[in-house]
């Protein structure tokens, strides 16, 4: 508001004031932005090297320094163009000042920065060595980790092939051993089926020999029991009791042959005695009686 109403107040007066007001207040307005176009480029700077708040703060308070120049000079206008340029020099030398500060404070910065990056540099290179020298301790314990593991991967597998060529001799073995026994054992099974076989046929012709033993003593029993019958009709007709001179029954022997005993039972065991201690068989006295007509 102050540097309106002298502003206002100039241009009141004569036209000669009013041209000697313009004309400064000109020169400080170019002052002005010179002043600030350092500041500017001192503030870019300053962003550069990271250091924005000091140097927005010293913007800041060289703006102000300018704007309140800008205003003391405004003022003064009205009774001098030499105060005005006078001012603007000032104000100019100060901005300058005020740079020149910055820039320093921004080398300082920078020198501190690139020290600090030194020593960061310093440490990372120490860091990276450590390392590369672990890994390479690192490296070699494996590769002798991997070494005495290949060692002994090449003894297990070793041993592994030993056992399993064992293994597979012991099955041979084993096979060949089963292979033996069952081929006993299916000769035994023959053997045995033989000698059963054998024993069944000699059992079988036993009984065949049993059967026809039994067949030909059932023949030879009917044909005793046959010729016996067919020497009774012959002698007796049959009969127990009948009598001829001194033969008597039913087979017709000599009385004194049956001791008294006269009896069916009697006749027939005594008769059976006679043929079979004479003839050997009822056959055989048939026969003979068919040859002579007595026996």
């Amino acid at each position: 508001m102050t540097f309106k109403h002298n502003f206002k107040k100039v241009l009141s007066a004569t036209a000669f004031a009013a041209a000697l007001v313009v004309a400064p207040a000109a020169n400080v307005s170019a002052a002005t932005n010179d002043a600030s176009s350092t500041q500017q480029s001192a503030t870019a700077t300053s962003q550069d090297q990271q250091a924005s708040q000091d140097q927005a703060a010293s913007q800041s308070s060289a703006a102000n320094q300018s704007s309140a120049t800008a205003a003391s000079a405004s003022a003064s206008t009205s009774a001098s163009s030499a105060t005005s340029t006078s001012t603007v020099k000032k104000t100019t030398k100060k901005a300058k000042k005020t740079t020149k500060k910055s820039k320093k404070k921004t080398s300082k910065k920078k020198a501190v920065k690139k020290v600090a990056k030194k020593t960061t540099k310093k440490k990372t290179t120490k860091k990276k060595t450590t390392k590369k020298k672990a890994t390479k301790k690192t490296t070699k314990a494996a590769t002798a980790a991997v070494t005495a593991s290949a060692g002994q991967s090449q003894a297990t597998d070793q041993q592994d092939d030993a056992a399993k060529k064992a293994a597979e001799a012991a099955a041979k073995k084993a096979a060949a051993a089963a292979k033996k026994k069952a081929a006993a054992k299916k000769k035994a099974a023959a053997k045995k089926k033989a000698a059963a076989k054998k024993k069944a046929a000699a059992k079988k012709r036993a009984a065949a020999k049993k059967k026809a033993a039994a067949k030909k003593k059932a023949a030879k029993k009917s044909a005793e029991k046959a010729a016996k019958y067919w020497i009774a009709m012959r002698e007796s007709g049959g009969y127990y009791t009948a009598r001829n001179g001194s033969c008597y029954g039913r087979y017709q022997l000599l009385i004194s042959y049956l001791g008294g005993d006269l009896s069916k039972k009697n006749q027939e065991r005594t008769a059976d005695r006679y043929v079979y201690g004479r003839y050997g068989s009822w056959v055989n006295a048939k026969r003979f009686w068919l040859a002579h007509n007595w026996y």
